[in-house]
């Protein structure tokens, strides 16, 4: 039987100091020894590598073919620039995309945002009716232009069926160049308009409650609340759906493959959609060059005026 030896009166406790044992080095445990700002921009390198190649790179060559003078002994100098201003379908192209920008962009935010502010309302159903709103959004560019055909088609399409039960005569919506934007403007309105919706049910989500509650008290309206209160905490929100409206306005050319192909005489084209028919059948890819650069040079231009517009109106929290 084991027995506790008692220390005697006087005698202090030696201390029993904790070991620890040494970390297992991994291999990587060099890395250590590498300064922090050194290692940052190591981690960057594959972001930077990608950037370099698929975006800087391309710009610049974008840029050295747009100045190559044409013919075999041509040097530098602003041929295609000159040429693309005597250019009647580049300026059709431009409008059009002008246009269609300026139209849809605001439409599509202010859709979206009321469709976010009505099913962030407590609602039976409210999941099924986000998912009803969201699901164009998840449908490829070309799958909703072919659903949109059937609507626009003149013979059996839907809109020209309603129209004579209703006793008016049917149009030719993708045929007639004063219809023809206007029916794309719609489709792309109507494909967008469920992603910037997730996006203001999200910045609604993050706006307290005790907002709300501190309006009942006052007696604000709805409409005054909405105005004051809850709009100018959606800014930030706005700002980012409206830069990323304006690339997708210039960059979807997916629908007019499927639906117009530009047409009828060049009243639904595109720069892009131009771009590509100057490049691959007209085969003029320093032509091409050039417009891409002032494709380039104008979205930058307008995302700087957005910031501009926007930044004296968001509120950060």
């Amino acid at each position: 039987m084991a027995t506790i030896q008692e220390r005697p009166p006087g005698e202090a406790a030696e201390e029993v100091l904790p070991t620890f044992s040494r970390p297992r080095q991994g291999p990587l445990h060099h890395l250590r020894r590498i300064p922090n700002p050194v290692f940052a921009w190591l981690l960057m390198v594959p972001s930077l590598l990608f950037l370099g190649g698929f975006t800087v790179f391309p710009a610049i060559s974008a840029l050295w073919s747009s100045l190559q003078e044409p013919g075999i002994d041509g040097g530098i100098g602003p041929a295609y620039y000159e040429q693309m201003m005597g250019d009647a379908v580049f300026r059709r192209s431009l409008i059009n995309n002008l246009l269609f920008s300026f139209i849809t962009v605001p439409v599509s935010i202010a859709v979206a945002m009321l469709m976010a502010v009505l099913v962030n309302k407590k609602l039976r159903g409210r999941g099924l009716l986000r998912l009803a709103y969201f699901t164009p959004a998840m449908l490829p560019v070309v799958a909703a232009a072919a659903i949109w055909l059937f609507f626009y088609q003149p013979n059996f399409g839907a809109l020209n069926t309603i129209a004579r039960w209703l006793g008016f005569e049917g149009q030719n919506w993708l045929g007639n160049p004063s219809t023809v934007l206007p029916a794309l403007m719609v489709m792309m309105i109507w494909h967008q308009a469920g992603l910037f919706m997730l996006f203001y049910l999200a910045g609604l989500q993050l706006i307290s409650p005790e907002l709300d509650e501190a309006s009942q008290l006052e007696g604000a309206g709805r409409w005054y609340h909405f105005r004051r209160v809850t709009f100018p905490l959606l800014m930030p929100t706005t700002l980012f759906t409206s830069i990323v409206g304006l690339a997708n306005s210039f960059k979807q050319v997916d629908f007019i493959f499927v639906t117009t192909q530009g047409g009828p005489n060049n009243a639904s084209n595109m720069l892009l959609y131009y771009i590509w028919q100057t490049t691959f059948p007209q085969r003029r890819p320093e032509y091409a060059a050039a417009i891409t650069v002032v494709l380039v040079l104008i979205l930058i231009v307008l995302a700087l005026i957005q910031i501009r517009l926007f930044e004296r109106r968001i509120h950060y929290r």
